[in-house]
């Protein structure tokens, strides 16, 4: 099944399932106005948002509409909680290299997690509005999953039950920003604005067999104004996976229904101690910070700047025959106007 909210007057959104092939919608008001209303009575939404689905393919509703990602908000336009993990120690390592630190042995069995700002997601084809692009701009391609309600010191092969969609996240950072705020010891939050996801939400089954021990096997693409930046995959080197992340999060507390969990930047080895780009004949990046850190490693300094106002960040999944999944995020640095 694949879900989206459409932009209205209200915060949260239309609810409307989506069709397979993301060319049809149909509003589904008399069962859930929101995401979040579907979210949280999902045992008596779903059954219904699935027929709806079933319907909809099948071409036997008469009340469908174009669909059009461009009046898309993020599939939750707001969220009780976004927290996002860094599933892959490979990203964790290159960053901590660069500057001559190595990793602890405890981030190899034990996540690392940050809560983020979830009052103002931007829309998945949304300009990225930021006071400054000499912070750092980045962006990071990651994948994310929804839950429904998750009761406190819920165990890692329980957590897989209460995953209900997936979908695709721009988590910008400021790289710029991050030194300054780690050494207060107390985590990010300037540095951490707000993040975008896919237009389209989907349920586990819709990925089939790509969707294999809690993670999604296939390559996540970032075009960086206009070029392949990165296309990992997204089920390689994911040293957690969403159940325990989903754990993990409910470790202390309970999580309630349209908690978002990130996996952390997209990050591949490829065989390699670094991983290789796009240009040496291989996977590439999720975001212009490995290739900086690279840069310094090899040479002492980076080279790659980081995203400037008026560039561009494309970021998309494909199944094996090359159809879009989720949609595209597409975006545009600008500069924001201030009060």
């Amino acid at each position: 099944m694949k879900l989206a909210s459409y932009k209205n007057a209200s915060r949260d959104g239309q609810l409307v399932v989506v069709n397979k092939t993301l060319t049809q919608c149909v509003l589904v008001t008399e069962i859930a106005s929101t995401m979040q209303q579907a979210l949280d009575d999902w045992a008596q939404t779903s059954p219904k948002l699935e027929s709806v689905y079933q319907q909809l393919n099948a071409s036997k509703l008469t009340d469908t509409l174009p669909f059009d990602s461009k009046k898309c908000e993020s599939p939750l336009p707001r969220a009780y909680q976004w927290a996002d993990g860094s599933a892959y120690v490979n990203h964790v390592e290159l960053v901590r290299k660069a500057r001559g630190a190595e990793i602890p042995e405890s981030f190899w069995n034990d996540p690392l997690m940050y809560q983020g700002g979830s009052d103002d997601f931007i829309g998945p084809t949304d300009d990225v509005p930021l006071p400054s692009d000499k912070w750092g701009i980045d962006f990071e391609a990651e994948v994310a999953i929804v839950t429904d309600d998750v009761p406190m010191g819920t165990l890692p092969e329980n957590a897989r039950q209460h995953i209900k969609l997936i979908m695709l996240v721009n988590d910008v950072s400021l790289r710029g920003l991050i030194p300054g705020e780690l050494a207060k010891g107390f985590g990010f939050f300037q540095s951490k604005p707000a993040s975008a996801f896919s237009p389209v939400a989907v349920t586990p089954d819709e990925l089939a067999d790509k969707w294999v021990d809690n993670k999604v096997h296939l390559p996540l693409i970032s075009e960086y104004n206009h070029e392949l930046f990165g296309c990992p995959q997204a089920g390689i080197d994911m040293t957690f996976d969403f159940s325990q992340l989903v754990a993990h999060a409910a470790k202390s507390r309970n999580l309630s229904a349209g908690t978002i969990i990130g996996s952390g930047t997209v990050s591949n080895k490829q065989g390699t101690e670094y991983g290789t780009s796009i240009a040496e004949g291989g996977v590439g990046y999720s975001c212009i910070a490995e290739v900086r850190m690279i840069e310094t490693i090899r040479d002492g300094e980076p080279s790659t700047e980081f995203m400037k106002f008026g560039d561009h960040i494309k970021i998309e999944m494909k199944d094996e025959h090359g159809n879009n999944i989720f949609g595209s995020i597409e975006q545009q640095i600008v500069e924001a106007e201030l009060c």
